[in-house]
């Protein structure tokens, strides 16, 4: 007797685990993305368009809980799945009544069905109770119900009670009162018939049929149960909340359908959307605009805006992930580092006059030079040719190098080298506004950087990289904070309250990219303004397009009560007033042929003019109408082959940067 019971007992076993029940439907759940408070941000559907939100009795009002069981499953805690006696009883009504009065499916056998929609019939009612079975050898009470009140229809495409308590009340299902305790529970079981938003009279009867059995069972009192009744039903769906799109999609990408917390602020990102839609509102160009704000100490992201909303052009972009040339936002870094090793203070004075490094030659944006400046004033009023200087002697393969370590992925011209040079100084390398904040938060703190934090659960895997020393961060920041204010602001030096902010802008070439980023108050801003398509925007500049929307952010958390912090500037004595970079060659070159003004005949010379001159730092680079000539490979010597009569500009550079000119005219005979 024993033999045949274990063999049939195996292949039961044995059928269970081949034939499992499909519990994997409950994991195609509506992703949620809460704020760092619990607040809803944004939701997603499930990937059936359904609205169908994980449950978790810790969230749902446990009395709805018990009533919902009293109605449903008054023995759910004590059957295997099936309530034998259950069964029975419904059998021998149904058979003296000739009819089926009533039924006896539980909680159990419910779930299973809605893993597994069945024709409603005696077969379908013996598969569940086979897969009620096997459920409840799989899964806890608790767990069971958590996946009944995940997936119980309530109609239309909602599905579970988060989600029906949502729509239909606008809350979370954590209190509930009677009325809306009474409908949940009724929805279910004819949740097309009984919708409250199209069949009222439908919904208010089966509600009050639940009310009268509460009643009976002296859950409700009377006055409850009537007072119940009268109350007002849903008429319509509330919407979902929808702030911090494209924050939520990154972050929903990445939950597989769990609640996801994230460290965004709800009310600073409600903020900051509403400022950037008004603040792009005043363009007709196609301008958008992004901004990303970050707490320094945590570096946790408390809003982010990736455009200035889903229906502007490319509005479905996360601009702050968009890798854009950053202008001159990089300039502090670069002096950043050159402080740090001990190159040059803020008091260094530094040459703003025309040079070329190699065949490049930059200018400022104004086109014009000042001079000896100091290198405060030099970042302070963004000028070109002393960040390039100052790059050129740290080394442009060593700041990138320096950044890359830090965690920024500079996107490099397509070309052999992969490499910006010089022109990194001036945004010749791709970063996002992600990027930047990352650096302008280190810059804000010690020092260092640290990835952004998105979620409250995240766990700190990377190591801080010490981009440059906290007295270091505290000088480039100083420096910063006492920029020229905007045009039509005061500065804040004239206000005791008013937040003292460190900013900086950058614009890229073109007018493609405007920048504007900066910290204060304990955090750090960054924004950026421009079409999404990457077409220029004549004068736009990071100055008079993007730093105002910076400081309105900063009113803003000036507003909710940030101070400022420290901004002082402790100078090396040792560097104060010293020349920054003193050219090893005091005089340039001088250009022996041709020299300027002389006239070149085309027939005196069949095999082309060999180009020359001397002095200067040797080591020359010649050019002709902006064209390098390239030295013969036998001799070495620049060789010039003009081809038709006409004025030419020849230009030689030696490998300090010090140039000579001649302008010459080539005649045919």
């Amino acid at each position: 007797m024993i033999v045949p019971v274990i063999a049939v007992l195996t292949i039961l076993v044995a059928l269970d685990t081949l034939f499992p029940p499909p519990l994997e439907r409950a994991e195609n759940v509506s992703p949620l993305v809460l704020d760092v408070h619990g607040e809803w941000l944004h939701a997603f559907s499930a990937s059936d368009d359904r609205w169908r939100f994980r449950a978790d009795l810790d969230e749902v009002d446990p009395v709805f809980v018990e009533r919902l069981l009293m109605i449903e499953d008054k023995r759910f805690y004590n059957h295997i799945g099936v309530d034998f006696r259950a069964v029975l009883r419904a059998a021998t009504s149904s058979a003296r009544a000739g009819r089926i009065v009533s039924g006896a499916s539980t909680i159990t056998m419910q779930t299973a069905r809605l893993l597994e929609p069945r024709p409603r019939n005696i077969g379908s009612k013996a598969v569940e109770m086979i897969r009620a079975l096997q459920i409840e050898r799989r899964l806890t009470k608790r767990e069971i119900l958590e996946l009944y009140l995940t997936l119980a229809p309530y109609g239309g495409n909602i599905e579970g009670v988060r989600a029906a308590s949502r729509f239909y009340f606008d809350k979370d299902p954590i209190r509930l009162t009677d009325a809306e305790q009474a409908l949940l529970i009724a929805l279910p079981q004819s949740p097309e018939v009984r919708r409250p938003d199209r069949r009222p009279k439908a919904a208010r009867k089966a509600r009050a049929e639940i009310l009268q059995k509460l009643a009976d069972a002296g859950a409700v009192s009377a006055k409850l149960r009537d007072e119940a009744n009268a109350a007002v039903l849903p008429q319509n769906r509330h919407p979902l909340p929808k702030v911090a799109y494209h924050a939520a999609y990154r972050l929903s990408s990445a939950s597989h359908g769990y609640v996801v917390r994230s460290t965004l602020n709800a009310r600073l990102q409600k903020q900051a959307e509403a400022m950037v839609a008004a603040y792009v509102d005043k363009y007709d160009d196609g301008a958008t605009a992004s901004l990303i704000l970050i707490e320094n100490e945590s570096r946790a992201v408390r809003a982010l805006v990736g455009s200035s909303g889903l229906d502007a052009k490319g509005g479905w972009i996360d601009l702050t992930a968009a890798a854009r040339s950053p202008g001159s936002a990089l300039k502090p870094f670069i002096y950043g580092l050159a402080f740090e090793s001990g190159l040059a203070s803020a008091d260094t004075i530094i040459e703003d006059m025309p040079r070329a490094f190699g065949d490049y030659a930059p200018e400022n944006f104004d086109q014009t030079f000042r001079g000896e400046v100091h290198v405060r004033e030099a970042l302070q009023h963004s000028l070109n040719v002393p960040a390039v200087r100052t790059l050129d002697r740290i080394g442009a393969g060593r700041f990138a190098s320096v950044l890359r370590a830090s965690g920024i992925n500079l996107r490099t011209p397509d070309r052999a080298d992969k490499s910006s040079g010089l022109a990194l100084a001036l945004g010749g390398a791709g970063v996002t506004a992600q990027e930047l904040a990352m650096l302008y938060a280190g810059l804000a703190t010690d020092g260092t950087v640290l990835p952004l934090q998105w979620t409250t659960d995240e766990k700190r895997e990377a190591k801080p990289y010490r981009l440059f020393s906290e007295p270091t961060a505290k000088k480039v920041s100083a420096i910063l904070a006492d920029a020229p204010a905007l045009e039509g602001r005061a500065p804040a030096a004239l206000s005791q309250k008013a937040l003292k902010v460190a900013f900086k802008t950058g614009t890229s070439y073109g007018f493609r990219d405007a920048w504007a980023a900066g910290h204060a108050g304990g955090y750090t801003a960054i924004v950026w303004v421009g079409r999404a398509d990457g077409a220029p925007r004549s004068g736009a500049t990071g100055r008079n397009t993007a730093a105002p929307l910076l400081f309105d952010i900063f009113d803003m958390i000036e507003a909710e009560g940030a101070q400022n912090g420290p901004n002082q500037l402790n100078d090396d004595p040792a560097l104060v007033m010293a020349r920054f970079d003193r050219p090893t060659y005091q005089s340039p070159p001088q250009i022996i042929f041709p020299r300027s003004g002389v006239e070149i005949f085309m027939g005196s010379a069949d095999r082309g003019f060999a180009l020359a001159a001397r002095g200067g730092g040797g080591d020359y680079r010649w050019y002709v109408n902006g064209d390098l000539i390239k030295p013969d490979r036998s001799n070495g010597r620049h060789v010039w082959h003009p081809d038709t009569p006409g004025f030419y500009d020849v230009t030689v550079v030696d490998r300090t940067g010090n140039q000579a000119k001649s302008k010459v005219r080539v005649t045919a005979g």
